[in-house]
């Protein structure tokens, strides 16, 4: 018997006012089956139901989320409808896309212990499971560190951790890497590999970013969004996977077959493909030179400067960004990328240093409403901007206080993710779906200075592209749009510019040929494939084979 089944299961969820069942499911006569040791990667569009998925395998659907379940969902021979998710501590861990929410405890090792104290394990068991972890996760140094001190890729090492001291046989994993820099999102891939080659730990993951996760899966499940799910072998999925990361969809473009799922292996198959002649070493200064972009002044910064206590974020950093550009900013987690944003929207610290929007003003010296319509910055956290009761009031009050047309705001939303109610309760919607409902809301006044910090956290493929061009769009009105983001392949196809930033301090910046390519961490896999060559995007491979 597999370690999980599930047969012919369906979920169907109540309405939180009349408890009627939807008409729809979410998920509808699934049935599959995980083996032990399987590394098994979860993928579908934003609120398909992979969250559903999961929440089977560690009971919390429906004992925490509610709904009927019918079918069987067996975990270790366990029937999930009469366990809860506290009888199953001792064979499934789950992990949720923030680490930090999850914490109890202040420190490292106390979070490791803090299971296995719940469990009444002795003593002398828990301090040598504890010490294991630490080894096996890379983390021995950071024991006694505070977690909220911790970077985000160490904050989900130690999530992980916290849950692999009970010794369970699954591990959920949900959008492990979403808030990661590249280099952080592989030490955590590395140690979940690590867990299931060596110690023969299941691992069941769902992640939007395909591109960093497919290459070391064993199956892939994907939920359709219509209810349905399949579950086969990474290459059969991927042959005509709606989702699919840009080696896949490159592939595709250039008849690989069978199609590769590793940087290695693509580059290996690329040897049996011609590539136009223009793709020549020679002519890789030209396109990496880029197009010049200047233009009238949207924002500038002049020595700028951000502590916090002692702690220096952003660093004497003086900066420039023009109306009708795309500009992204890129680096590692802690690198000052958030704290530059607030400090140029005016709402966060600024220690010293002046900053000047295109008429000269100081967005700091505008009462809040101006400062929104001058400079508006959308947040890592941007379920917080959204206080309604409905989808649907939040939409009709972003028009109201933008000045735009009923139903800007909603047809927005509708561009990113389509299909979502507008009756829906906000906290109802998934963490992609909330994001882009708060994109939409800030974005309908169409002020002249947009900032967005991570934007594609919990967005598919599709909201991305949506996204993409919703934002190449506002730069062609004229409007400045500065990013910050860990994701490689967004990056890659909307910047105009690339900005570096560590330790508070910008150390690179140029166009966006010339700066991913250079960087092996910020490098998008089409770039990784076709180097020497300098093209960056699957749509720029397409364009030259057009040409």
């Amino acid at each position: 018997m597999s370690l999980v089944e599930l047969r012919d299961v369906t979920v169907t969820y109540g309405d939180a006012i009349s408890g009627e069942l939807a008409a729809t499911p979410t998920l509808r006569d699934v049935n599959l089956g995980i083996e032990e040791g399987e590394l098994v990667l979860v993928i579908g569009p934003t609120g398909s139901g992979k969250s559903t998925l999961l929440g089977l395998l560690g009971a919390q659907v429906p004992h925490f989320t509610g709904g009927q379940v019918d079918g069987t969902v067996l975990v270790d021979g366990r029937d999930l409808r009469e366990h809860r998710p506290r009888d199953l501590s001792d064979i499934v861990g789950v992990v949720g896309q923030n680490p930090l929410a999850g914490f109890v405890t202040d420190t490292v090792e106390e979070e490791l212990a803090y299971a296995m104290e719940q469990m009444g394990l002795p003593p002398a068991v828990m301090r040598k499971r504890v010490e294991e972890t630490l080894d096996l996760l890379g983390i021995a140094e950071l024991r006694h560190a505070n977690l909220r001190d911790l970077s985000g890729g160490q904050q989900q090492r130690v999530a992980i951790g916290s849950v692999l001291t009970a010794h369970p046989r699954l591990l959920v994993l949900d959008e492990p890497t979403s808030a990661l820099d590249p280099t952080g999102a592989e030490d955590v891939l590395a140690a979940i590999s690590r867990l299931v080659h060596d110690l023969g730990v299941t691992v069941v993951v769902a992640e939007h970013r395909i591109e960093r996760v497919i290459h070391l899966a064993d199956s892939i499940i994907e939920v359709t969004g219509d209810g349905t799910v399949r579950h086969d072998d990474p290459a059969r999925i991927m042959a005509d996977a709606a989702i699919a990361p840009p080696i896949v969809h490159l592939s595709r473009l250039l008849g690989l077959d069978p199609v590769p799922l590793s940087i290695r292996d693509a580059r290996r198959a690329m040897r049996r493909v011609p590539l136009p002649a223009h793709a020549s070493v020679a002519d890789r200064g030209a396109v990496l030179a880029g197009p010049s972009v200047t233009g009238p002044r949207a924002i500038e910064a002049k020595g700028l400067i951000v502590r916090y206590g002692e702690v220096t974020a952003v660093s004497d950093v003086s900066v420039r960004f023009e109306a009708g550009t795309v500009s992204v900013i890129m680096g590692r987690n802690g690198s000052g990328k958030s704290s530059l944003l607030w400090a140029l929207q005016g709402s966060g610290v600024r220690t010293s240093g002046d900053v000047r929007t295109g008429d000269g003003t100081d967005p700091a010296d505008l009462p809040p409403p101006e400062r929104r319509r001058a400079v508006t910055l959308v947040p890592q956290s941007a379920g917080d901007l959204l206080y309604l009761e409905t989808v649907d009031q939040e939409c009709a009050q972003s028009d109201e206080e933008s000045g735009a047309a009923p139903g800007t705001c909603a047809a927005l939303l509708e561009q990113m993710v389509p299909g979502i109610d507008p009756q829906t309760h906000p906290r109802d919607l998934s963490e992609g779906q909330r994001l882009a409902l708060v994109l939409a809301v800030q974005l309908t006044g169409e002020p002249p200075v947009v900032m967005l910090d991570e934007p594609t956290r919990g967005l598919d493929y599709a909201a991305k592209d949506s996204l993409r061009a919703e934002v190449r769009r506002m730069a062609a009105a004229g409007q400045c749009v500065i990013i910050s983001t860990h994701d490689v392949e967004f990056a890659a196809g909307v910047a105009d510019r690339v900005l570096v930033m560590a330790e508070g301090e910008i150390v690179a910046d140029g166009p966006r040929h010339e700066i991913l390519v250079s960087s092996p961490a910020f490098a998008p896999q089409v770039g990784k494939i076709l180097a020497p060559a300098p093209w960056l995007t699957v749509d720029e491979v397409r364009e030259a084979l057009d040409g």
